[in-house]
């Protein structure tokens, strides 16, 4: 086995050893198997009703906290550049659930809630320590699994961290912790060696765009890729290509949303059942402030 190998299996069964322990703190009078018995099968984190007013939740790295209203969010979180902020970065909709991922702490999962009553099932997947020291740098669908790319961000604060050794990462409902995904496009360009995957992303022609960094080596480098297939090596492009590959994102309106306070937006929006799912950030030039998300019913079927 090479040792690049050795020293990613050598991480991978650290970390788990890791949150097994921090599980282990809050139940402290059972062995530790039980506490992995605990742990099988993905345990929702809430159900959400909906009714007439909008819920709005702000991030911790508690999870979701539930508001009175999005006025109590003002102020209730210093404003840092959005790299170091908890915020939803990336959201994906498909078949009537919403996947997004927290900068900083995870995914969260909704559905619909199977139940006698009416509602939506909120699954948290908390990367915990290691994710709080690392920026959300992409997120894709690989071989049908949710797939975010951790990168160190040093640019507006020097960290002493190393770069992860463990970048990319998905979730599955057999556990509410994510786990290391191998994606072969980025192996390929080993962390072991020096090299950095900073961005990940879809962008114009359906296509996968993808960027890794050398910085502290004798012959720096940057390459940016192009790519049907992570599965093997994509196409090395220039740095125009690249830039202008990104998808602008429109302004959101929708009738539906409630005013949000001043330096407040909105910046994702899906659905969920009969539920309208929006998040919001304060916002000031690169820094972000409180974040969260607000869940509506919707009332009516013309939306």
């Amino acid at each position: 086995m090479k040792s690049s190998q050795k020293i990613r299996n050598f991480l991978i069964a650290a970390f788990f050893i890791s949150i097994a322990a921090s599980c282990s703190r809050f139940k402290e009078n059972k062995p530790l198997n039980s506490v992995f018995v605990a742990h099988t099968g993905a345990r929702p984190a809430a159900v959400l009703q909906t009714g007439g007013n909008p819920l709005w939740f702000r991030l911790t790295e508690e999870g979701p906290v539930l508001l009175d209203s999005i006025e109590d969010a003002a102020m209730s979180a210093a404003l840092v550049p959005w790299p170091l902020a908890l915020h939803i970065r990336f959201l994906y909709e498909k078949d009537g659930e919403i996947i997004f991922v927290i900068n900083r702490d995870g995914f969260i999962k909704l559905v619909p809630y199977k139940g006698a009553i009416e509602g939506i099932t909120l699954f948290r997947f908390s990367g915990g320590e290691y994710w709080r020291q690392y920026t959300i740098g992409g997120f894709v669908i690989y071989n049908g699994d949710p797939a975010a790319l951790l990168y160190l961000d040093d640019h507006f604060l020097s960290s002493a961290s190393p770069p992860p050794l463990l970048r990319t990462w998905t979730f599955n409902m057999q556990s509410n912790m994510p786990f290391p995904l191998t994606i072969p496009a980025l192996e390929m360009y080993p962390a072991e060696e020096g090299w950095e995957a900073d961005t990940l992303r879809y962008g114009l022609g359906g296509l996968i765009y993808y960027r890794v960094v050398k910085r502290n080596d004798a012959k720096p480098a940057v390459l940016m890729f192009s790519s049907k297939d992570l599965s093997k090596k994509g196409n090395e492009i220039s740095s125009d290509i690249f830039f202008n590959s990104a998808i602008r994102k429109e302004e959101i309106s929708n009738p539906l949303l409630p005013p949000l306070p001043e330096g407040f937006f909105y910046t994702n929006t899906g659905r969920v059942g009969n539920n309208l799912f929006a998040s919001w950030e304060e916002q000031e030039d690169y820094n972000i402030g409180a974040a969260g998300f607000v869940v509506i019913k919707i009332t009516y079927s013309g939306y």
